[in-house]
């Protein structure tokens, strides 16, 4: 028989537990692992084509040591990197570790390695060791980043399981400039941030 004395609320809330639906395991959250999709396009090219759909900017290089030949530091220009391959060009963020953001406001280039990247975004994900200080990759008016070709991902689901386990302060996934199109609907880089983002990827 039923309790004429329950209140709506509870009347509705008993009518829900008895329509649970039956319990199910997680679907399976299958990874790509394989470095050739079903269109033949491989995960490389996936990265650089979204990277450019962003506002980005893809180089292939053999070595750190090709980085060079595509900067093009004017003299007296600012330039910080984690790098160490790149100390003879730019000077080590690690030293202004303890700087405040504006003793960074001046810095035109920041040169950082990302320890991973993933196609289906072009995101770079960046740990605070390896951003010197974790304000450099926001203030800087132009970022690059240097990651391994066999160090890109498929998607988050892989980014996730790289991540696993991992343990940092601060960390990041950051994916193209920095862009707004809030005002007048009209798209503006460097809005919050770098006005041009580089991507050397070292292909050996």
């Amino acid at each position: 028989m039923a309790n004429t004395n329950m209140t709506t609320r509870e009347k509705i809330l008993a009518d829900v537990r008895k329509n649970q639906p039956p319990l199910v395991d997680a679907p399976g959250i299958a990874v790509w692992e394989n470095r050739v999709q079903a269109d033949g396009s491989t995960i490389l090219e996936t990265f650089k084509a979204v990277a450019g759909n962003v506002g980005g900017k893809v180089v292939l290089v053999d070595s750190i040591e090709g980085v060079k030949a595509h900067l093009n530091i004017i003299p007296g220009t600012r330039v910080l990197t984690t790098v160490p391959e790149l100390f003879d060009v730019a000077d080590d963020a690690a030293s202004f570790a303890n700087a405040t953001p504006h003793e960074l406001e001046n810095v035109e280039l920041a040169i950082l390695e990302a320890e991973f990247g993933v196609a289906e975004n072009s995101a770079l994900w960046v740990t605070e060791k390896q951003m010197g200080t974790r304000v450099l990759p926001f203030i800087c008016q132009h970022l690059a980043f240097v990651v391994n070709a066999s160090d890109i991902v498929a998607d988050m689901h892989a980014a996730y399981l790289r991540t696993e386990g991992s343990d940092h302060s601060f960390a990041s996934f950051i994916s193209g400039p920095s862009k707004t199109a809030d005002i007048e609907q009209s798209l503006v880089l460097g809005a919050h941030g770098p006005r041009s983002l580089v991507i050397f990827i070292i292909s050996k």
